[in-house]
Order: structure tokens, then sequence, then C-alpha cells
């Protein structure tokens, strides 16, 4: 049963890293890359006429992160609702604080 834990630990911590990395750091990294602006909000003139855009749409980048932290939120509600082993919780060390 733990090896079955272990798989689920690490899938579900690389899957909500790699969204949130993927919608911050990656798609920033092409935001910059595409040049100004830089902002989430269309660039108008005096008329309001847009004039630029964002490359990558801000939602698309929101959606990426939100959907990294709602992986992370159903991998904790899975971890409450497990029972913890009893090999687990006997391999466990209490420690004496100061």
């Amino acid at each position: 049963m733990q090896q079955h834990t272990d798989i689920i630990d690490k899938a579900a911590m690389a899957l909500s890293g790699g969204l949130m990395l993927l919608g911050i750091v990656g798609l920033g990294i092409v935001e910059v890359l595409a040049g100004a602006p830089y902002g989430a909000a269309p660039v108008t003139n005096d008329a309001g006429e847009i004039i630029a855009t964002p490359m990558i749409d801000p939602t698309i980048r929101t959606g990426l992160v939100i959907a990294g932290l709602v992986v992370l939120l159903i991998y904790g509600l899975y971890r409450l609702a497990t029972p913890v082993d009893e090999a687990d919780a006997a391999t466990g060390h209490e420690t004496i604080a100061d």
C-alpha cells in the first residue's frame, strides 16, 4: 500500500507543480520574448483603439495556475480521507522540545 501512495504523492506534486510553473514561468518567458506589452490589459491609444495585446491571454495563464492549485486541493482532500497505515504510524518518532 505504501508504494501506491508514493506514486500518487509524486504524481500530484509533479502535476500541480508543472501546471503552476508552466503558467507562471513558462508563459511569462514567452511574454517577455514576445515583447511589450507586458500587462494583462490591451494597450489603447487616445481614441480608444486597441493597438497592442499580450501574446498569451491572461486568463489562460491564470487558468493554469488555478488548475495547479485545484490539483493540490484535491490531493489534500485525498490525504485527509485516506487512513494512515499502522506501519507508517509506527515508523514515526516523537521529538522532545526544549
